[in-house]
């Protein structure tokens, strides 16, 4: 058996590694985005031995009341601080106050517990909250792809704590059958566990290429093999469970209705999970819910269109009565039947649909079909 070598020759090698990694140079950029904009780490130890990080708002650090507070909740792809660094000025600025963990196996979030279910992450986070100090009695809960499974749950557990939701590209109404149906890029769980936890710099460029709707064109093997050994490669085997706990034998007529206001978000180019998830959501939970789709986006909406999603979430937090909602309020009625519940923004990049009784209407109809019919309508109003 060949020696093994001195702890000398192996730990300047990866210092070097640190010393000159472009992932850990971002991680540490948006880590000081957090603090630049007052927030503070802190770790909420459960009974159960899980251990949530997270971050406070100013408001939280100094005793104070937040006057919006809302919960972000991260995806599968990503910690707290890559998800929401580039969101934290424009949300604090409009008065909100943002409560950011870690999901369990995400970031320094960890447990001991044997569920892996977004139910026991969405008990975990509501737990935590309810352990801070000034912890706010009610909170508006925003998710983002697999977040948005944690959030829908703990909307459901916790109705009382949960004041409104937005769920962004979140297919809480997937089936295990639409794997087999052929709706997603990959066939079976197994598959998608290589895609979303990708080991090999191929894994990573497909991921890539299915998440954005406009991927890079330029993609350095060497930045990417830094970017797997720093954020891929931890809580694997958890992370694997997680997605299969998620996946597995999952029903619709299982997903329980929630009673919060819901915005949903969509992504138009979305090959994760398709619009269609979006359309069964909005169908599923009826009048309580409005679906925005953002065109020209795919699943990585917060980084493709981050402009709009931090407007669609300020508004539909801090004023109810956002531009797209007063429009439908203000035309709606003069409109034919077939037309209404669907609204096209001036600026091209956001459509408002509703299923109405003769179907669901798609974006390329939208935009093809209507656009003359809602400019007469502005008009007449």
């Amino acid at each position: 058996m060949p020696a093994q070598p001195p702890p000398s020759a192996v730990l300047p090698r990866r210092r070097w590694q640190n010393r000159f990694s472009p992932t850990l140079v971002r991680d540490r950029c948006y880590t000081r985005c957090f603090h630049s904009a007052g927030l503070r780490r802190a770790a909420v130890p459960l009974q159960d031995g899980a251990v949530v990080h997270l971050w406070l708002p100013p408001a939280a650090t100094t005793g104070a009341t937040p006057l919006h507070p809302v919960l972000l909740l991260h995806g599968f792809g990503a910690s707290a601080t890559w998800q929401w660094a580039p969101f934290l000025r424009p949300l604090l600025a409009a008065g909100l106050a943002p409560y950011v963990p870690d999901l369990i196996f995400f970031g320094a979030s960890s447990s001991p517990a044997a569920d892996r279910s977004p139910a026991y992450q969405a008990a975990c986070i509501a737990a935590a909250m309810s352990a801070l100090p000034s912890a706010p009695q009610r909170y508006v809960v925003v998710g983002v792809s697999y977040g948005g499974f944690v959030a829908y749950h703990l909307a459901h557990a916790f109705p009382v704590a949960v004041e409104r939701l937005v769920l962004i590209a979140a297919g809480v109404c997937l089936e295990d059958a639409d794997l087999a149906a052929g709706l997603f890029a990959v066939e079976d769980i197994a598959e998608a566990a290589s895609l979303l936890l990708p080991q090999r710099p191929e894994d990573l460029r497909r991921l890539v290429g299915l998440t954005f709707c406009h991927p890079p064109r330029f993609m350095p093997s060497c930045f990417i093999r830094d970017y797997i050994r720093v954020m891929c490669t931890d809580n694997v085997k958890e992370k694997t469970e997680l997605l299969y706990a998620l996946i597995n034998g999952r029903k619709l007529s299982d997903l329980p209705k929630i009673s919060q206001q819901t915005l949903i978000i969509w992504g138009e180019q979305d090959q994760v999970f398709p619009l269609e998830l979006g359309l069964r959501l909005k169908s599923h939970l009826g009048d309580t819910s409005e679906l925005v789709i953002v065109k020209n986006a795919g699943h990585a909406i917060n980084r493709e269109k981050p402009a709009e999603l931090c407007r669609l979430i300020r508004n539909y937090i801090v004023d109810p009565s956002v531009k797209y909602r007063d429009d439908r309020k203000t035309f709606q009625r003069k409109m034919p039947l077939v037309f209404a519940g669907i609204l096209e923004e001036c600026d091209k990049e956001v459509c408002w649909v509703e299923p109405k009784k003769g179907g669901l209407f798609a974006t390329a109809a939208i935009e093809h079909k209507y656009t003359t019919a809602f400019s007469g309508a502005r008009d007449s109003s």
